[in-house]
């Protein structure tokens, strides 16, 4: 756990240190945001930022969202200071934290980050093949290919080879590259030096120079640019990347793991993605299985949210009916892992009984799962039927547009704003899908965002 604390914490920033790193964490100071902002910028490299609530958080986050740097910000203030508490949370805060710094308290936010999404749960043969592999591999400095549906846990399962490997108290470095913009993502990758394009006031250390030392993720390396995939491959091969408008190559110390919703054999034939970049990522393959493909976990994972989610709510525990459990076994479960999480997450909050009942178990639209499963009835073939009716319902009297602007939005909003996600389903690229999306939103449309916010996007 690496932690950045910006400003004096009100003259608790040596107690705050201590507890942290008591905890295991790796701390550093800036006096200020701007000086915080050059720290991250630099590739130092946070997990958690704690920021004194005396300075603009405001001003932070929309600082960290410019650099696109993902990292949560905790405020830190008196206890007393209400007021600033909620303007630091409206502002983006992602906790607000009393001083003076409590033991448990720090421990308990520090252990929620490095938790956070990161807990690999699992009971079926299928998956613990998996899992066997990867304990096999981890020690390796080999590249592995992470292939699976979407939802099915990809970068769960990278960080846990992370975990397991000689680097694990190095850097572990994400990348969505589905998620950044084509002209960004080499600088994001590789750095930049100042000037070397409009916009660039600084230099900025990249993604494969704060990987250094430790494991660097490329998430969804199937939808990067044809063209960045021979800097990418050169990266690999020589251990050195050059930064955009650099003069000379920086030596890298990286563990590559990649991950894919697509088959990559299938993308290297169309021509979209290079057959030695695959060859050089693919060293060792880990396969997940869809949910559906190991059912004993679907048991298990059901069991784990629904422990996380009633604490997180504040709401007793309410074990899972075994009648419920039926049900949940019965259904496809095609948005994987990330779509059973949800279903108990809502579950949780609907449930009334002394146990989570099937009335309790709804999908995004408030259709109880329950009541559409019918035992004399393939599930694949149910979905297919009803699909097949609502559509022929819906389609007459109108335009070819407004059925496609309708299909893109509720396929979007049934992702959760998941862009890659919605795309795959569609068939469509996702520079496709954000065009029509850019469209939508100019015309007036809400337009799902990513966590299933229904908030304009402008």
């Amino acid at each position: 756990m690496r932690l950045l604390i910006i400003g004096s914490l009100q003259g608790q920033i040596g107690a705050a240190t201590k507890i942290a790193m008591d905890r295991g964490a790796k701390v550093t100071h800036a006096l200020d945001i701007e000086q915080g902002l050059a720290s991250l910028r630099g590739g130092r490299g946070a997990d958690l930022v704690f920021c004194d609530i005396s300075l603009d958080i405001g001003e932070l986050v929309r600082g960290l969202a410019s650099e696109r740097i993902c990292t949560p910000v905790v405020a830190c203030g008196v206890g007393t200071d209400a007021r600033r508490a909620v303007d630091a949370i409206r502002a983006g805060a992602k906790e607000y934290l009393p001083l003076p710094p409590d033991a448990e308290l720090i421990a308990a936010v520090l252990a929620a980050v490095a938790d956070e999404s990161h807990q690999l749960v699992f009971e079926d043969d299928a998956m613990r093949a998996v899992i066997d592999l990867a304990d096999q591999v981890a020690s390796s400095d080999a590249s592995i290919l992470v292939t699976g549906e979407s939802g099915t846990g990809k970068e769960v399962l990278a960080r846990y080879v992370h975990r397991k490997s000689s680097r694990a108290d190095k850097p572990f470095i994400s990348v969505n590259c589905a998620a950044i913009p084509e002209n960004l993502l080499e600088s994001e990758l590789f750095g930049h030096e100042k000037g070397a394009f409009t916009g660039a006031v600084a230099r900025r250390i990249g993604k494969f120079e704060e990987a250094n030392g430790g494991t660097l993720l490329l998430d969804e390396v199937s939808e990067m640019a044809f063209h960045l995939q021979a800097k990418l491959l050169r990266a690999i091969q020589e251990r050195e990347i050059d930064r955009v408008g650099g003069t000379k190559p920086v030596k890298v110390d990286i563990r590559i793991i990649a991950t894919s919703n697509r088959d990559l054999a299938e993308s290297v034939q169309r021509g979209t993605f290079r057959e030695d970049l695959l060859y050089r990522l693919n060293v060792v393959n880990l396969r997940i299985p869809a949910l559906r493909e190991r059912p004993r976990d679907i048991q298990a994972l059901a069991r784990h949210f629904a422990h996380k989610y009633a604490e997180a709510n504040g709401v007793p525990y309410r074990a899972i009916a075994s009648q419920t459990e039926r049900v949940l076994a019965g259904h496809p479960w095609r948005g994987n892992v990330r779509e059973l999480e949800n279903t108990i997450h809502r579950a949780v909050l609907l449930a009334t009984g002394p146990e989570i009942s099937p009335e309790a178990i709804r999908l995004p639209d408030g259709t109880h799962v329950g009541h559409a499963v019918h035992s004399d009835v393939p599930g694949p073939v149910k979905v297919a039927v009803e699909n097949a009716a609502a559509i022929t319902r819906g389609l007459v009297g109108r335009t070819v547009a407004d059925v496609e602007r309708d299909l893109i939005l509720d396929t979007l909003g049934h992702c959760l704003g998941n862009r890659t996600h919605a795309a795959n389903i569609l068939g469509i690229s996702i520079r496709t899908l954000r065009n029509k999306l850019r469209e939508y939103s100019q015309s007036g449309l809400a337009v799902p965002q990513p966590g299933g916010d229904q908030r304009m996007a402008g």
